[in-house]
């Protein structure tokens, strides 16, 4: 099953489990989560390669992408490496526990950290395939036997 695809229902997983096991992550902006989104992907890269992957989506000047990835790297969200003349950025925070954090405090900020309302707000608005539900009956499951222990 095919579930992780569905946006909401990667929101609600995340936002399930509570309990970050890492120290919070940073807080990203949404054009720097547009770079951590590269560097998860690929991995340590330099300015240019990050550059040239986002070269085809937007329309953004390298000094743009520059300052993206030092403001990252400030807020410690990316480590870097000196090799030779060049320097290689890697992600230093893990895109799991960015995404709990974001989705924590988008909870908390419209939904005063209540996960039900938004739950059912989205069932109601979109169409919810027989898939999402047997996944959301499986992660009430799994949060149902967790609460038992």
């Amino acid at each position: 099953m095919d579930y992780m695809r569905n946006p909401w229902i990667t929101f609600v997983i995340q936002v399930m489990s509570r309990t970050p096991k890492n120290p919070p992550a940073p807080k990203i902006s949404d054009a720097e989560w547009t770079v951590m989104k590269v560097l998860w992907e690929r991995g340590s890269s330099t300015l240019a390669e990050v550059v040239k992957d986002l070269e085809g989506r937007l329309h953004w000047k390298p000094r743009t992408v520059q300052s993206l990835i030092r403001r990252l790297t400030d807020k410690g969200a990316l480590a870097v490496e000196a090799i030779g003349r060049e320097f290689r950025y890697s992600p230093a925070v893990a895109q799991d526990q960015c995404q709990h954090e974001e989705s924590r405090s988008f909870l908390d900020r419209v939904f005063n950290g209540r996960l039900t309302p938004f739950v059912a707000g989205m069932m109601e608005r979109d169409d919810v395939s027989k898939d999402d539900l047997a996944a959301l009956r499986e992660m009430l499951n799994q949060a149902e036997k967790k609460l038992k222990k």
